[in-house]
């Protein structure tokens, strides 16, 4: 049985939290209980500890899910075991959160390509997405769909948006490719963050972040509006962060770019409306 105290519910004032306010009440339980798990594989992978007992702290995750499936409730999956059965949540979902995780934990990630960055989107974003989009209540293949280029588009966002903090922590998860265009040959980070191709490297990344949006955006438009309220909240919110970074640019030094209230607020709002 593992030993790790039970995961965190997100901060009443976190841009998640508001967007999950929309839901129903069993709907936001549900994914508030997502979101613990998320949280707790991925302070496992951030923490900086021994990588031999960060491995054995996700291999102890993936066991304790295994578990889960076979009826078998331990105190840190307590919090996901209601909303197995009704949302129809899928053990090989949960387990590609962690695969994600577990490339962290392997290697500090160092500008893969971007065969490799989108395995890594595709773990620790979009398979969140496959779990959230059973949540919301969508059929499988627009689910899927949803959470393919949501998933990524906000990851490559985040990506933008941290490149600071990840190269602290000696991670680069820029794609090689868009680095060796921009004239760049030490991919090493802190060099590729004070390279003056770097804004160019940049803005393809968000040029493909964007183009998920608006593939996201496609999967939306015909579904029931109450099914995509909470997805196009956290759209509304990840989209106008990547505006301000593309506003703002990549060169040195980086002002911080948040998820505004003010916009979040906003974007609540208008999914009020009938």
């Amino acid at each position: 049985m593992s030993e790790a105290p039970a995961p965190a519910l997100p901060a009443a004032g976190s841009s998640f939290y508001l967007g999950m306010r929309i839901l129903p009440k069993e709907k936001r339980e549900a994914m508030f209980a997502i979101y613990a798990f998320c949280r707790a594989v991925d302070d496992i992978a951030d923490d900086g500890g021994p990588r031999p007992e960060r491995r054995a702290a996700l291999e102890r995750w993936r066991e304790d899910i295994d578990a889960l499936y076979r009826g078998e409730i331990r105190p840190v999956t307590a919090m996901l075991a209601p909303h197995i059965r009704p949302f129809r949540l899928e053990r090989a979902h949960f387990h590609d959160v962690v695969d994600g995780m577990q490339m962290d934990v392997e290697e500090d990630i160092q500008a893969p390509d971007w065969a490799t960055l989108d395995i890594y989107c595709d773990r620790v974003a979009s398979a969140v997405g496959r779990l959230s989009t059973r949540v919301f209540g969508l059929a499988d293949e627009p689910a899927d769909a949803l959470a393919h280029h949501l998933g990524r588009a906000l990851q490559l966002t985040n990506i933008l948006r941290d490149l600071d903090e990840d190269a602290s922590i000696s991670r680069l998860y820029l794609p090689r490719e868009a680095l060796l265009a921009a004239g760049m040959s030490d991919l090493s980070p802190a060099v590729v963050l004070a390279h003056p191709g770097l804004d160019a490297a940049c803005r393809e990344v968000a040029a493909r972040a964007r183009d998920h949006y608006e593939s996201a955006d496609l999967v939306m438009r015909p579904q029931q509006r109450n099914l995509v309220r909470a997805p196009r909240l956290m759209e509304a919110a990840y989209r106008g962060v990547l505006d301000d970074l593309l506003k703002r640019g990549f060169a040195a030094p980086r002002r911080p770019v948040k998820v505004r209230k003010d916009r979040m607020l906003a974007a609540f709002l208008r999914q009020l409306l009938p």
